[in-house]
């Protein structure tokens, strides 16, 4: 029943129009901007952010319009059974009343059964108002005022239970202004935020949400991002942080430069992982969908073989289409579902399709990235170990040049390092670079090679020198890349990674949870690789992997067992594609990271991880009772009908009581993982109290 009211309801919000009565279609200059915000803000009930005003939305009036018509038809019942008690000779008063209280309450629920029809599709609503109207063939007003009562309160419940996305994006598209301070030579001019434009200055004053993603060009600030990454803590930003739409500016006055707006803000990529998250279906869901065709015609034949074996018993026949009706059954799922969704995305876990929600309590093996995944990602240089006659500094500089175009984090830890100091770079040309092999770059009209020490090989680079210094260097559990001057090797600079805090516990909550194996690939050294593993107690580790590597040894785990993939989405996209679940970290910003993933993090916290694991089991056992007490209550109540045990009226009592017992079974989800949010609490007071 709620999934065709629903699909009425977005068929006619999909073609709504704002009731501001704003001319949208000749505003040319916002145009494709609010052809994007009338679908997705107009339909959804909240402020249009091209003319500024409310629009209450087709969903909302349509249940405010149900509620109106349950309200006003239940007094007249309720009426009619006054008058009878009241006044017994007024036998043409009550039934009047009880007509008019049965009509008002009917009419939305036929009228939903026939739209059904005529779309060519029979859904559960027939039921009911075929029991409705056998009712009112038998003279039984009252009895059809009180069933169409409770299934009209029932359809209210199970609608509003049904806008899980429609609420999630409304609360989203409330944490982003319609209005911008622009900086335009100096002054200060407030805009609507659709004229802005990637480049613009813009600034943000304490206690203001930002508008857009950009970059901060002035200024400092601490930025409450617990909208995006489902954390309470703070950030400090400074020059050149980024910050995204729907984040608070909590403590100083900012200037920033936009980078990203509309859909493609990070907050954007949320709400559209909301609309595909609660728009998608489990695999039991579908099974329920293909079957619900034959639900129908196989209880009005019950139905007619109970009226002829009670011999005409229609108060038997309406309980039963009563009964029948399996509304607890259809929205054992969904409801859970939108309860789990709703946890995963307040702790930063956003689901692009349930159905990885349903697969993540089935992974049995989890295989991690290294950098930026288990540990912080930041490289540092340990150790700077030149060949006699080639200083340290020397070193450092040709290694940090030649590096200068690369964005892979040895590079950065090597212009990091030359900054501190105070070396000036040189100039490089003839940039080339192997990715996960090395780089080479001309300086001063010669060559350098930077990378592994096969790669130098394979270039006929002399290593005889540095083969030492390997050794040396894979003891200490540093990664190491090797600097070649033309032909001959000049020297090896050394990098450690700090493991991140969270990642022990997260290896041990994943074992407490029965996960039965973890591994972790990394193109790092095999002495790296053994370090951090013995760290963590990781059961199995794969050192210098190149992508095409990790994809092959992803393939192999699945042969034998359900595999996570567990990386940063960014150079880990091929191995989280060829997983059974891909898990992006620290998604925050990165389109790489949420188109690669089944699921993203907004944070890099790796307790979300087994929290994902324990929500997704959750929801399962969830989905078994709400499952095992539908059917307990449609099936049996069916039971009591056909034997005339059950009146109409305490069918449609036991009906709406089936359905909502199965949402508040659900909503005990919506409370997972509240623990991490009260020690992030707790630590930010302890932060607060020392300083």
């Amino acid at each position: 029943m709620a999934e065709a009211i629903a699909n009425a309801e977005h068929e006619h919000a999909e073609h709504g129009n704002c009731s501001c009565g704003h001319d949208h279609a000749h505003d040319h200059a916002h145009e494709h901007n609010h052809e994007q915000a009338q679908k997705h803000v107009h339909a959804k009930g909240v402020t249009c952010p091209v003319c500024g005003n409310i629009s209450e939305g087709t969903g909302h009036e349509r249940s405010m319009g149900r509620l109106s018509s349950a309200l006003i038809g239940g007094f007249f019942v309720a009426n009619s059974f006054l008058l009878q008690w009241l006044f017994p000779a007024q036998v043409f008063a009550a039934n009047l009343s009880a007509i008019l209280g049965g009509v008002i309450l009917a009419l939305p629920i036929i009228f939903t059964a026939i739209k059904d029809l005529i779309r060519g599709k029979v859904y559960m609503n027939e039921l009911v108002a075929l029991a409705i109207l056998s009712a009112f063939a038998g003279s039984d007003f009252q009895t059809a005022g009180i069933i169409a009562f409770f299934l009209l309160i029932t359809i209210i419940i199970e609608s509003r239970t049904a806008s899980g996305a429609q609420r999630s994006i409304e609360e989203l598209v409330k944490l982003t202004p319609h209005t911008a301070n622009k900086i335009i030579e100096g002054n200060e001019l407030e805009v609507d935020v659709l004229e802005l434009a990637v480049g613009d200055i813009i600034r943000v004053r304490p206690g203001d949400n930002f508008p857009v993603d950009g970059v901060i060009a002035k200024g400092e600030t601490t930025v409450n991002q617990a909208s995006i990454t489902g954390e309470s803590l703070p950030v400090d930003k400074e020059i050149g942080s980024e910050v995204f739409a729907g984040t608070q500016n909590l403590t100083g006055s900012v200037e920033i430069r936009v980078t990203k707006l509309g859909e493609d803000t990070t907050l954007g990529k949320v709400k559209e992982m909301i609309i595909a998250a609660e728009s998608s279906r489990t695999p039991i869901v579908r099974i329920i969908d293909r079957y619900a065709g034959f639900y129908t015609p196989m209880v009005l034949m019950l139905a007619a073989l109970t009226w002829w074996i009670s011999e005409g018993d229609m108060k038997r026949v309406i309980t039963l289409m009563v009964i029948a009706c399996p509304c607890a059954i259809v929205l054992a799922t969904p409801t859970a579902v939108v309860a789990a969704v709703a946890a995963a995305a307040r702790l930063g876990i956003f689901i692009k399709n349930v159905a990885h929600l349903e697969l993540a309590s089935k992974i049995r093996t989890f295989v991690f990235d290294k950098t930026g995944t288990l540990t912080d990602g930041i490289l540092s240089v340990a150790r700077l170990a030149p060949v006699n006659g080639i200083e340290p500094a020397e070193l450092l500089l040709c290694a940090a040049s030649a590096e200068v175009h690369s964005n892979h984090p040895t590079a950065k830890a090597l212009q990091r390092l030359a900054v501190e100091a105070g070396l000036k770079l040189k100039e490089a040309h003839d940039f080339q670079e192997e990715h996960g092999k090395g780089v080479s770059a001309v300086i001063n009209g010669e060559k350098y090679f930077l990378g592994r020490l096969n790669w130098l090989s394979s270039m006929n680079v002399d290593v005889s020198n540095v083969h030492t210094g390997k050794k040396e260097s894979e003891s200490f559990g540093m990664s190491v890349i090797y600097v070649a001057k033309g032909k001959s090797a000049i020297g090896w600079i050394g990098f450690k990674d700090k493991i991140r805090n969270e990642a022990t516990e997260m290896v041990n909550s994943l074992k407490v949870l029965g996960v039965e194996h973890c591994a972790m690939v990394t193109g790092d050294r095999e002495s790296v690789a053994e370090t951090v593993a013995q760290q963590l107690k990781i059961d199995e580790y794969r050192s210098e992997c190149l992508p095409e590597g990790k994809v092959a040894y992803v393939e192999k785990v699945k042969g034998h067992s359900m595999v996570a993939v567990v990386g940063d989405g960014v150079n880990d996209a091929p191995a989280l594609a060829a997983g059974d679940l891909g898990i992006a970290m620290g998604a925050i910003g990165s389109d790489i990271a949420v188109n690669s993933a089944s699921i993203a993090l907004m944070t890099n916290d790796l307790r979300r991880i087994p929290m994902l694991v324990l929500l997704s089991r959750k929801s399962r056992i969830v989905i078994s009772q709400n499952l095992f007490l539908g059917m307990l209550f449609v099936f049996g109540g069916m039971i009591l009908s056909v034997f005339g045990w059950m009146s109409p009226i305490a069918a449609a009592i036991l009906h709406s009581l089936s359905t909502v017992l199965i949402i508040f079974n659900s909503a005990r989800l919506v409370r997972t993982g509240e623990e991490l949010t009260l020690e992030d609490n707790r630590r930010q007071a302890a932060e607060a109290n020392t300083d």
